[in-house]
């Protein structure tokens, strides 16, 4: 270097300062290209989403619980067993059952042939209607008769052909047969009532139609329900849990025996802040994934409901927000979201796992009602269970009723 150049060029200091700024500015560029990369982002992607890892899996839990007391003589399944709709899982003792049974049926076959009686009855009723109406007309008869005799011999008294003897006994004979009139018109009015009382027990009502009839095969009803009850059997398919019931354990009616856990009825219930619900409607799709198999497998839902209150508004002792030491908390509403079931036959999940949900906002808000028209589907099953019941014992109680009825009182 020349002398000329040594003058001409900057300081060692400067040259390092310059440097400095140009990284800075270089810096400063990234950052703010950086910003605006995710504000674009943010407003092309992540704004259109809400997303939380407070989910939890829920299921329906149907509780065992007997209607009627009784000791258990058979546990048929235990906790983790699979089960279907009508399978058995408890039996109670039916001795007391079977002869509770026995006595309505006898009860039952006793109030047919009493019932019975009111028919052969009323036949009987009608008959004293026609016989007393008979003696009426004879006794009204023999009155007309000893009226004609009496008024024949009075013309004769005067000239002496008839004497006063004969004319008291005619006039005797008359006053008795108006008592005998009298006393079978009383007869006939009361075979009158008699018969429209039996008819009135009777009129337009078959024997199986009776109120006592009727009242006696609802209590064979009853203690063919009750002998049917001491057989617990599952109201849905699922997965036994939470079994407490041991034999020859002393059961009362209503308390829990096990839970069936509808596996094939699995729901997310993911709980959002306030200030995420803004933007969510029924029917916006979502993506879950479980902690159980990890970001790898993915859960589609769906939005199905919004809970009618926060957590801590429903809580067992809720928050007393109006004294003085009152502190804000950003509240949580739980959000029902409907699982697609292709997923969960290969990733099955259970009851309480945790899960993270993302909900797509930009999503329409078309409710998707597979999960109720399941649900519809159980109960309908459900309900034609009970109608075959309901049929096999109205078989029943027309049987007996039959066998007891015999040809007699058949209208």
């Amino acid at each position: 270097m020349n002398e000329k150049d040594a003058v001409n060029a900057p300081p060692k200091g400067a040259r390092g300062g310059l440097r400095r700024r140009r990284a800075l500015l270089a810096l400063a560029g990234l950052l703010l290209l950086g910003g605006a990369g995710y504000g674009w982002y943010w407003n092309q992607v992540l704004r259109h989403y809400e997303s939380t890892d407070n989910a939890y899996v829920q299921a329906p839990l149907v509780l065992i619980t007997p209607q009627v007391g009784g000791t258990v003589v058979s546990v048929a399944v235990d906790d983790t067993d699979r089960v279907s709709a009508g399978q058995l899982l408890v039996r109670l003792d039916p001795a007391d059952a079977q002869l509770e049974l026995q006595r309505a049926t006898a009860a039952l076959a006793q109030t047919v042939r009493e019932a019975r009686t009111l028919y052969t009855n009323n036949a009987g009723s009608d008959a004293q209607v026609l016989l007393r109406r008979a003696e009426v007309e004879r006794a009204r008869s023999e009155v007309e008769r000893a009226t004609d005799d009496l008024r024949r011999r009075q013309p004769l008294v005067e000239s002496g052909a008839v004497s006063g003897e004969d004319i008291q006994h005619a006039q005797s004979a008359l006053a008795a047969a108006r008592s005998v009139l009298a006393a079978a018109q009383s007869a006939q009015s009361a075979a009158e009532k008699q018969a429209l009382s039996s008819r009135a027990l009777i009129d337009g009502t078959p024997v199986d139609k009776q109120p006592a009839v009727q009242r006696a095969a609802s209590a064979y009803r009853e203690a063919w329900l009750n002998l049917q009850r001491t057989e617990l059997r599952a109201p849905v398919a699922g997965q036994v849990a939470r079994r407490t019931v041991q034999l020859g354990q002393r059961v009362a009616a209503g308390a829990p025996l096990m839970a069936v856990v509808e596996l094939d009825q699995l729901w997310v219930e993911a709980n959002f802040k306030e200030a995420q619900l803004r933007h969510m409607k029924v029917g916006q799709q979502v993506r879950l994934h479980a902690d159980l198999y990890g970001d790898k497998v993915e859960y589609s839902g769906r939005i199905v409901g919004f809970g009618a209150g926060t957590g801590a508004a429903f809580a067992l002792l809720p928050a007393q927000n109006a004294t003085g030491n009152w502190i804000k908390v950003v509240q949580r509403v739980p959000v029902r979201i409907e699982l697609s079931p292709a997923p969960l036959r290969e990733h099955p999940l259970r009851v309480g796992l945790s899960m993270t949900a993302t909900v797509d906002l930009a999503g329409g808000g078309v409710t998707d009602v597979r999960g109720v028209s399941k649900r519809v589907d159980a109960g309908d099953a459900a309900a034609e269970r009970e109608r075959e019941q309901q049929s096999r014992v109205d078989r029943r109680v027309q049987d007996i009723i039959a066998a007891n009825l015999g040809s007699a009182a058949r209208r």
